[in-house]
């Protein structure tokens, strides 16, 4: 069987290291795309192949892989005059890495659908090094057979890659794993504020909440690494994407009927932080802005 020619659009934070990975491990053509020309020259450097447009992706290469800041940008590049639907070959299949809508990842899949074009969403979580080590976890929403075409690709950025049922469900679960993750960092700047207020070390209280039920990925992660030290990088995963992905949940709880209080509570804390400056800084940050009774 011959190996499938790979596209790759989208070389941000996350984006590049999932390329560099399935370039370098699958042995796979690569071709790269990205409007910045540093993450396209590094690639280059590792084997991959220029492009020069998302159009040229889409009529050569026969998968192209899209990871974008979220759904604007995903909607753009497939539905515009220069972009996938306008462009792409028949067979091409499309695997959006991207947090975007649910509502806008059927939408397209349908508009590809129409064109004899296939499509995936592959949304992924863990952190920036996660993404270098290729130990992501990635959701997938697709047909059983684009699921077991793309796994082994998939397999070279992450360490677990689940497939979670039809077009949409890769981004529904990857959208309540973020809303979770967020309502959790809101617990935890609350509890920071209380028990330094209270008078407890900050540095014990959150060690001694790990040895507990209260432990989890966000107390270790987020907590003891970003909002014990008071340190927000800008690089980092920002109040400004956050805020952008917690409307996605709450735009999922609007089309399933449902209120999310928690989400509702997250979000107001991130625009306070944002409000305050901080729409740059990791998300964490939102431990800054604490109300007052």
């Amino acid at each position: 069987m011959t190996q499938p020619i790979i596209g790759f659009a989208g070389l941000g934070v996350m984006g590049e290291p999932i390329c560099r990975n399935i370039l370098t491990k699958s042995g796979a053509r690569v071709h790269v795309f990205d409007t910045r020309a540093e993450p396209v020259e590094r690639l280059v450097s590792h084997g991959a192949v220029a492009a020069p447009s998302v159009a040229d992706l889409a009529a050569t290469v026969d998968i192209l892989f899209l990871s974008l800041p979220g759904g604007p940008q995903v909607e753009a590049v497939v539905c515009g005059d220069d972009g996938v639907l306008a462009h792409g070959k028949p067979g091409l299949l499309l695997v959006d890495m991207s947090t975007a809508p649910v509502g806008l990842t059927r939408f397209i899949a349908g508009r590809m659908e129409a064109k004899s074009m296939r499509f995936a969403d592959a949304p992924v979580a863990r952190t920036r090094q996660a993404a270098e080590d290729g130990t992501l976890s990635i959701m997938v929403g697709a047909s059983p057979d684009v699921f077991d075409e793309i796994r082994p690709l998939l397999d070279h950025a992450a360490s677990d890659v689940t497939h979670c049922g039809a077009v949409g469900c890769g981004q529904v679960v990857k959208i309540l794993n973020n809303m979770v993750l967020f309502e959790t960092v809101v617990a935890l700047s609350e509890a920071l504020a209380l028990g330094r207020g209270a008078g407890v070390d900050p540095a014990l209280l959150f060690d001694t909440l790990s040895k507990g039920s209260a432990d989890s990925f966000a107390l270790r992660n987020h907590g003891i690494k970003a909002m014990l030290p008071d340190t927000f990088p800008t690089g980092a995963f920002p109040t400004e994407y956050a805020l952008k992905d917690v409307s996605y949940a709450l735009d999922l709880a609007t089309t399933t009927g449902l209120r999310a209080h928690g989400a509702e509570l997250a979000q107001a804390r991130m625009q306070k932080a944002a409000k305050a400056g901080y729409g740059a800084e990791y998300f964490p940050v939102l431990a800054r802005v604490m109300d007052k009774a």
